[in-house]
């Protein structure tokens, strides 16, 4: 129950721990049959919600009898015990969670529960209704409705106190920070290196985009474009101005502003680097949804706000779970390697690295096609490859495979090498 209320995790049956014996050979205490293992399965099916784990049974040559391997996934539910506990997993311990608060913010991080359906207490409809977000929507919204049907029969506000949901106000409130009980807002950094830690002095310019869901994701997107179209970077082809495919960028941002968790007080992170954006989102993945499943299974966190953003006439959303399958796709077509997707606490961060596919002993001898010299520098830009020494093996390798050359007269830091011509 705490792995499934956690990231997941396994155990075995018929093994004892390292405490109660030190010596491996006599840790093994099998069953001499696999029915033997069916009161712990009938046990794991007892859970409620239902358990998501699978089984198998063990053998080992030279050792007697069974022993039973439990696997438990990720769970988009919180599970607890018949007598209303909840369990998580912390290091290796299963540790009561007894705080009500706590496991309110685990429901909302796994999904089970949605901050999306919370009331905002003092707030009027009025900051729904009136702002013109809901009556640009509303124009091409078939069938026609007012304001005030619409955010009722929607359930983005509570209809015994009329005071919105925090749906109706990410969606359609003119300023959601002003009045959310959290941030909510895009903080967009642009930093002018390449370095993985980047110092204060990196730090070029900030914007904050403050504005309701669908002008944010739009006017978002524009900014980031407007700052990358100031960069520029050595390609293969030469210093040019910086380009990732478009729909990569829209569909991880969309993504991001849909997904995240808006129970956590937080602004969504984009940070611009010379070589990389990375999208910062509070949350972790919600539901069942690990690293290695993220483009294989679909969960919303906000189901309201997914909804509600794909019936505006241009959605940005399809809603078909397309999203970061497109952004993949598109950066394959690039030729630039995948987007890179990690936990790291409670935040989920997404990598979009401007390195070729090509290896980088291919990304060099493609830059000589079209430029006379390449140097280190440039080939950090073209490879992605941080290492002074390791770039220098690169050079290496294809010189001793008679392919480039010292470019002569070029010493120091200048030195540069060049394609040899057959």
């Amino acid at each position: 129950m705490a792995f499934a209320n956690s990231d997941r995790g396994e155990f075995v049956v018929g093994i004892t721990d390292t405490n109660n014996e030190a010596d491996p050979e006599k840790r093994w205490k099998g069953k001499p049959n696999i029915e033997d293992f069916n009161q712990h399965i009938q046990a794991l099916q007892s859970i409620t919600p239902h358990l998501p784990f699978r089984f198998n049974f063990l053998a080992s040559k030279g050792k007697p009898g069974y022993v039973l391997q439990v696997e438990i996934d990720k769970s988009s539910q919180v599970h607890q015990t018949a007598d209303k506990k909840v369990y998580i997993r912390m290091s290796a311990q299963s540790l009561p969670l007894t705080d009500n608060e706590k496991i309110l913010r685990l429901n909302y991080a796994k999904g089970a529960s949605s901050f999306e359906d919370q009331i905002v207490p003092g707030v009027q409809i009025e900051s729904l209704v009136d702002e013109q977000a809901i009556k640009t929507f509303l124009q091409d919204y078939s069938p026609k409705t007012d304001p005030i049907d619409f955010v009722v029969n929607q359930h983005l506000v509570n209809v015994v106190t009329w005071e919105p949901k925090v749906s109706g106000i990410l969606l359609f409130a003119k300023e959601p920070s002003a009045i959310m009980p959290r941030q909510c807002a895009i903080k967009i950094a642009r930093y002018e290196t390449k370095e993985d830690e980047p110092e204060r002095d990196n730090l070029k310019d900030t914007f904050t985009i403050e504005r309701p869901l669908y002008d944010q994701i739009h006017k978002t997107s524009k900014k980031i474009t407007e700052i990358m179209s100031s960069i520029s970077i050595w390609t293969i082809k030469g210093l040019n101005t910086v380009n990732y495919p478009p729909e990569a960028i829209w569909k991880i941002l969309v993504n991001a502003v849909m997904h995240r968790d808006y129970s956590i007080s937080d602004n969504i992170q984009i940070h611009i680097y010379n070589n990389r954006i990375e999208i910062i989102s509070p949350g972790k993945l919600a539901g069942y949804i690990a690293g290695e499943k993220i483009l294989e299974v679909r969960y919303s966190r906000n189901p309201r706000i997914v909804r509600t953003l794909n019936r505006y006439k241009n959605p940005p959303n399809k809603d078909m779970g397309e999203g970061l399958n497109t952004a993949f796709q598109k950066m394959a077509e690039w030729r630039l390697k995948p987007p890179q997707i990690s936990e790291e606490g409670n935040y989920v961060k997404v990598l979009i690295p401007h390195t070729p596919l090509a290896t980088p002993e291919e990304a060099v001898l493609n830059f000589l096609d079209n430029n006379e010299t390449i140097k280190n520098s440039q080939a950090r830009d073209i490879t992605g490859i941080k290492s002074e020494n390791a770039r220098k093996n690169i050079f290496y390798k294809l010189r001793d495979e008679g392919l480039i050359e010292r470019a002569p007269g070029l010493e120091g830091p200048a030195s540069a090498w060049r394609k040899i011509i057959i």
